[in-house]
Parts: C-alpha cells; sequence; structure tokens
C-alpha cells in the first residue's frame, strides 16, 4: 500500500481537528475552565500536526529516484519529530495558561453544555486514534502513529480535564481546574519526548527491534552449517521501509550458480517472514581471509 492511499488518514485527522477545535471552543467559551482552555489549545497543535503529516505522506509516497534510490520514506521521522516538538509547544502553552488562573481565580459556569461538547469531541478523537492507529501498524507508517498517539493523549487529557471540573464543581474548589491543567500539560511532555526521541532513533539508522532481530536469526538458523556461515548482519528502518544486510559465506569449490540459488533461497525465507522488507547478500569464500575483514562498517 503506497503512502498516497495513506494521506485519506491525514485528511482524516484534520477533519477530527477542526470539528474538536470548535467543540472545544464553545465548552470553554460556556465554562470559562482553565482546563477546557488548554484541551483546546491541544486540539489546535493537532491541527497543525494533522497537516504535516498530509505534507509529509505526500512526499514519502514518491517513488525512488535517481538522487533517492532507497525512496523517500525516512521523510516520516521529521513528520513525528515536528510533532513531539509541538506537543511540547501546546504543553507549555497550557501551564502558563493554568498558572495564571491559579493567580486570577474564577468562578466557572454553564458546566453542563460545556462538558457535553467535551465530550463530543473525546468522542471524535477516539475513533480517528483508534483508525490511525491501526493503519498505522498494518503499513508501519510513523507518521500515522504519533498522530494516532497525540490524538489518543488529548483523548485522556480531556478525560482528566472533565474529572477535574467535576470535582472542583461538587466540592467548590475551584484551584483543582488549573492543578488539572498543570498535569496535562506534564503528561503531554512526556508524549512529545517520546515522539522526537522516536524521531532521532530512526534517523539514526537504529538496529531493528530485539524481537524482530531474534526472528531473523531464527530464518537465518535454518542455514547455517560447517559450510555456510554469516556475519556482517545489519538492519535499519527507514519510516515504512526495513532493510537488512548480511554476507554469507560458503566453500570456495562452489560454483556461482549453486551460492546465488542459496542466496535466493535465504531472501525469500526472510521476505516471507518480513513483508516488504529490502534484502541485500554478498557471497564470499569461506576459506579466503580477506572475506573475514567485511565483518565492520569500515574495512581495515
Amino acid at each position: 500500500m503506497t503512502n498516497s492511499y495513506l494521506t485519506r488518514y491525514a485528511w482524516m485527522s484534520i477533519i477530527a481537528a477542526l470539528a474538536t477545535i470548535a467543540l472545544k471552543a464553545v465548552a470553554y467559551g460556556l465554562t470559562n475552565s482553565v482546563g477546557l482552555l488548554s484541551d483546546a489549545l491541544e486540539s489546535l497543535v493537532n491541527l497543525a500536526g494533522a497537516v504535516i503529516a498530509l505534507f509529509i505522506l505526500t512526499i514519502a509516497a514518491r517513488p525512488p529516484d535517481d538522487e533517492h534510490a532507497y525512496g523517500h520514506g525516512k521523510v516520516e521521522y521529521f513528520s513525528s519529530g515536528a510533532e513531539g516538538a509541538l506537543i511540547l509547544v501546546a504543553a507549555l502553552s497550557i501551564m502558563i495558561a493554568a498558572v495564571n488562573r491559579l493567580l486570577n481565580a474564577r468562578e466557572l459556569q454553564q458546566l453542563e453544555w460545556g462538558l457535553v461538547a467535551s465530550v463530543l469531541a473525546s468522542l471524535i478523537n477516539w475513533v480517528v486514534a483508534r483508525r490511525l492507529a491501526s493503519a498505522a501498524k498494518v503499513h508501519r507508517s510513523i507518521t500515522l502513529e504519533a498522530d494516532a498517539r497525540h490524538l489518543m493523549t488529548d483523548v485522556w487529557t480531556t478525560g482528566g480535564v472533565i474529572i477535574g471540573i467535576i470535582v472542583a464543581a461538587w466540592t467548590g474548589w475551584g484551584v483543582l481546574d488549573p492543578i488539572i491543567a498543570l498535569l496535562v500539560g506534564l503528561n503531554i511532555i512526556w508524549t512529545g519526548v517520546q515522539l522526537i526521541q522516536r524521531s532521532l532513533l530512526g534517523l539514526m539508522d537504529t538496529a531493528w527491534p530485539l524481537l524482530e532481530q531474534q526472528q531473523l536469526q531464527k530464518v537465518l538458523v535454518a542455514y547455517q552449517t560447517s559450510q555456510t556461515q554469516f556475519h556482517a548482519l545489519r538492519t535499519r528502518t527507514a519510516g515504512a521501509r526495513r532493510f537488512v544486510s548480511m554476507h554469507v559465506l560458503v566453500p570456495d569449490s562452489w560454483t556461482v550458480r549453486r551460492g546465488h540459488d542459496l542466496l535466493e533461497r535465504i531472501e525469500l525465507d526472510i521476505r516471507a517472514e518480513f513483508p516488504g522488507v529490502t534484502v541485500f547478500t554478498h557471497l564470499e569464500p569461506l576459506n579466503d581471509d580477506k572475506s573475514w575483514q567485511d565483518v565492520t562498517l569500515d574495512r581495515p
């Protein structure tokens, strides 16, 4: 499935953001709650993130060319990193508004209708987040994953704000409203930091997760004998694409065809275990000392 297909999910996120911004603005206008104001501010960031996701997925959908022989999928890490940064900006805005409300307390108003609007906005975000998360898992898109996580954070944020407002109204402790907003800001910061960290790891060509590396090893073990050895095994991920490279050492007496047939079987089994993976194999003579000098990235 191409990234051009995935842009429909970015459009879904944009529409959801516009709808929730309107609902949360109404909720804040009715209640005068800084907690709901913080929730509305986060939805503005959701909109910005969704627009960035649409732009990035459009670029990622471009086919490989002379200047980008491995495709454009790695650009997705810029989207998740940018969304992480936007989340941090939203968190800062929320916390500033909360501190200001602590210093200048105001009475909450028309809570019933304001909370109804917030619940509707939260339901929209929950449905869209589930759809995005499902698509991200199927298509291995970190852009959609970042957007889904951001929306789900918004759902939990709204839930916390609603509970805080209800408790504040029931107990008369108006100070709970800005305190809840501060806690929301701290939670959002954690989400933003995680997204930025994930993006940096992807840009640094981090190896596959341990579980996937173990699955890869199981495939290779089936071929490892006294006549067949492996080394220089490397893995990396670039957006939705996965890459693996290795050297396969076989006896000097083997014909080129026999060695090539072995490589074809190995690559076929790896692609069966990891659909869509790009595999690079290099055949070397087992008894040649030079073959064992290629273990590291930089050959001595």
